[in-house]
């Protein structure tokens, strides 16, 4: 028996969960790991359970099924049980609690946790020890969140698959036969599975969205600016109008809930701006722009009957849903690759070719032949480009205040989808449009489920004006009680 073994063993121990506690709330003895965040924060702020009894049936569920998904990589059992040690003597003395105080939760391995190592799935950065938590780290944290492991990425957090050198490959509690998503593919797999309540990853060109939809869970792609993400290094200008630090959750509420822990201030980032959580008549009934492809795309017949679930379920709340076109949608998400591309480049962006996997270079090498060259001048004026079309959009949300879309044109990705040469690439950058349009937008972005469709998780995603996460929420939660999903799930 390793040292694991017996610290989960006596975890178990110390802190057994008893059928009454889970029946003081849920009125049966489901075993805690399969509660919601917004339950656990509310029964541990109650009183009703310990934040250990919650941190030890997560790490019991981890080491039951991670084994089968390799989701989260690095364990963090030890500091987790003295963290939720920390989260009851709190409760007991009355100390001011925070809104995730004693939740057992998950942090993408590409973001700085003092004294570990931020590998970002690649090997040349196996030994790149942490000085300082991230600003995700440091806000979930602060609303009192047990952090239990740092769940696994593609190689540089690269593609919409997760496998690296370093880790190897996570898979899909649904089917080993398609990707979990990426870059996030590790968040949520182990979210979808019950391995934490919630998982924090963050979204370039969709890696909290896709992850969410390939594995039927829920996420935000927070606004450009929401949540801070301070560095020590500063980011390029394509990270800083595309990167952003989100949540993945089994429901709305729950990562509401992660939303409002991760967006709290943390000075040094210049883009955080101090918006409002919430604007008055979020929840009123409003226009929706429905987006089925146009005449530019055709959805796989289970996007499109995801779309058809979603709308209907929004009309019959009393939503106004029209089907139109969005403004210069193509040019949009391929202007987001010609940036993005363009400044990966350059040499300070060009860290792939240190210690970048096959599949990675492969990918990457695809892409850099089918994107334009763009010197200076030429960069210049598609940022000019990109601007001109957020406007169009912001006067687009006036009189449609929310879009629904797919989340990409076809059901999830088997494995190796995009090692398939430049017009290959091609196609999968077309499939996934949908998740290039909303960073280059910089607003938020909402992937929600709409049940399964042959065993496999479909779903659909939301846009709103910048800062108008309050919207996304509540359509979102109509779509969701009009279709949940069964999660935590067993792995196949």
């Amino acid at each position: 028996m390793n040292r694991r073994q017996i610290l989960l063993g006596a975890a178990a121990a110390a802190g057994s969960i008893p059928g009454s506690a889970d029946a003081s709330i849920k009125g049966s003895a489901m075993p805690l790991w399969k509660w919601s965040a917004t339950d656990l924060a509310e029964a541990i702020r109650a009183r009703k359970i310990t934040s250990r009894e919650a941190t030890a049936s997560a790490l019991q569920r981890v080491a039951s099924v991670n084994g089968r998904l390799n989701a989260i990589v690095e364990h963090l059992d030890e500091e987790a049980l003295a963290a939720a040690d920390n989260a009851d003597r709190a409760v007991r003395n009355g100390e001011p609690l925070g809104l995730l105080h004693g939740v057992p939760v998950t942090t993408k391995i590409n973001v700085d946790y003092k004294g570990h190592a931020t590998t970002d799935g690649a090997i040349a950065l196996k030994d790149n020890i942490a000085l300082e938590d991230s600003s995700p780290v440091r806000n979930l944290r602060r609303a009192g969140a047990v952090i239990i492991g740092r769940t696994n990425v593609p190689t540089f957090s690269s593609r919409w698959f997760t496998e690296n050198d370093l880790y190897g490959r996570t898979f899909n509690p649904w089917s080993r036969a398609i990707t979990p998503g990426g870059s996030s593919g590790g968040a949520s797999s182990a979210v979808a599975s019950g391995m934490g309540a919630l998982a924090h990853g963050n979204d370039i060109a969709g890696s909290v969205r896709y992850p969410a939809y390939a594995c039927g869970v829920t996420s935000i792609r927070p606004s450009m600016g929401r949540v801070p993400a301070r560095t020590s290094t500063g980011k390029s200008l394509a990270q800083s109008l595309f990167l952003v630090e989100g949540v993945l959750g089994r429901t709305v509420a729950d990562i509401k809930l992660g939303f409002a822990a991760l967006a709290a201030d943390d000075p040094g980032d210049p883009w955080w701006t101090p918006a409002p959580l919430e604007f008055p008549g979020a929840g009123r009934p409003t226009r929706v722009a429905l987006y089925a492809g146009g005449k530019t795309y055709r959805p796989d017949a289970s996007v499109g009957a995801s779309l058809d679930r979603a709308a209907k379920a929004l009309r019959d709340a009393g939503y106004m849903v029209d089907e139109v076109d969005l403004p210069h949608f193509e040019e949009a998400a391929n202007l987001w690759y010609e940036l993005a591309i363009n400044e990966d480049r350059q040499p300070a962006g060009a860290s792939r070719d240190v210690g970048g996997d096959r599949r990675l270079n492969r990918m990457m090498d695809s892409v850099d032949k089918i994107t334009p060259v763009l010197d200076r001048h030429g960069f210049a004026t598609a940022i000019a480009r990109r601007n001109a079309i957020c406007a169009e959009w912001d006067l687009f949300f006036q009189h449609y205040p929310l879009v629904l879309l797919p989340n990409s044109w076809v059901a999830p990705f088997e494995w190796e989808h995009d090692q398939v040469g430049p017009e290959g690439m091609r196609e999968v950058l077309r499939e996934q449009s949908p998740q290039l349009v909303t960073p280059l937008l910089g607003v938020p972005g909402l992937s929600v489920p709409t049940g399964l469709v042959s065993g496999i998780p479909s779903g659909v995603q939301l846009l709103a004006r910048r800062f108008r996460e309050d919207r996304c929420f509540v359509a979102a939660s109509i779509i969701e009680r009009a279709h949940p999903m069964p999660t935590p799930v067993d792995p196949v």
